[in-house]
């Protein structure tokens, strides 16, 4: 079963930030989730950031994150954010959106 993706209004933002091969890798990435969302590593509490039920997936050799939520009754997949791995910013940022 394919599921369908949605982007945050700022997460497709971040992907036209980024240079065009990262680019290239995170919609590689992004559509590989369509097709097997679960693959992702589950996130919890990260330093006092409730992103319990959201999911974290890499790009570019773990230089870019992915996070992004399963939504299994509608068959979605939403990312929320995406950014360079830089400590704790890409995880402030969907925790601000969600």
């Amino acid at each position: 079963m394919k599921f369908k993706i949605i982007f945050h209004p700022d997460a497709a933002r971040e992907i036209s930030e980024l240079d065009n091969r990262q680019k290239l890798l995170v919609l590689k990435q992004i559509k590989k989730l369509s097709l097997t969302p679960g693959n992702g590593k589950k996130l919890g509490n990260k330093q006092g950031l409730d992103l319990t039920g959201y999911r974290k997936m890499y790009a570019d050799r773990k230089k870019i994150r992915i996070v992004y939520k399963i939504v299994e009754s509608k068959v979605l997949v939403q990312i929320i954010a995406i950014g360079k791995r830089d400590n704790m910013k890409v995880y402030k940022k969907a925790a601000n959106r969600i």
